[in-house]
Formats: structure tokens, sequence, C-alpha cells
């Protein structure tokens, strides 16, 4: 017997197509990963590559609970690169770095499936 499920459907916010074309995710490389003892929830700082049209970009990201600092070096990850800065603790973060979100804030990080040159964009 299949257990019923009780669960709403989300509500989404839709955006136009002109709205998502305003988000720029690039891919990155992770070139330097550091503690963050400063912050309000364990997190790393990184220093992400990408590429020469945008350069290096520091984000802070809530991804300890998943990854070690080897495991993250070189990674390429995908982030938004068009976010305004944010201060955080004492760090201003200059990019957003994409994962999915599972449960307890377990954050699985968003990369590409084979290696590509750094600011490719995606969308």
């Amino acid at each position: 017997m299949k257990a019923e499920m009780n669960h709403k459907p989300q509500t989404m916010n839709h955006l136009s197509w002109k709205d998502f074309e305003k988000v720029e995710m690039r891919v990155g490389t992770i070139i330097e990963v550091s503690d963050f003892p400063e912050a309000r929830n364990p997190a790393y700082q990184l220093k992400i590559d990408f590429g020469p049209e945008i350069g290096i970009r520091k984000s802070s990201a809530q991804i300890t609970k998943r990854y070690s600092k080897e495991e993250l070096q070189d990674r390429q990850i995908i982030a938004v690169v068009n976010f305004p800065k944010k201060q955080i603790a004492n760090f201003m973060s200059e990019c957003l770095v994409l994962g999915s979100v599972g449960a307890k804030n377990d954050i699985v990080l968003l990369q590409p499936g084979a290696k590509v040159e750094n600011g490719l964009r995606v969308g």
C-alpha cells in the first residue's frame, strides 16, 4: 500500500525570461580556501577564478558539513557574479556560490559535469 503524500505544492514566484537573463551565473575554479571563524554559521572563505573577463572574486560559503578545504581546492563551481557585494562579519563576499540546500542546511555545490573554461556563462 502506497503512503499518501500530504504535501501542498509550493508557491513559486515566476520570472520572465528577461528577468532570468539578468542573472549572471558563471563557472569558476576555487583557487584558495580558508577557515572563517568570525562567521556566525560555519563557513569557508573562498577565492574563485572566473577567467580574464571577470577575474578573481571572493565568497563566503556555508559548505563545511560536506566539503573539506582539500576537496574544494581546484574544484569548479557555479556562482552568481552580478549581485551587490555583501558584508559577512569582517569579510566582503563578491559572488554567490550556488548549491542545492538539503535538510539541516546540508549544501551540495552545483558544478559542471566536465572541466570547462572559467568564466563561461550558465544559462
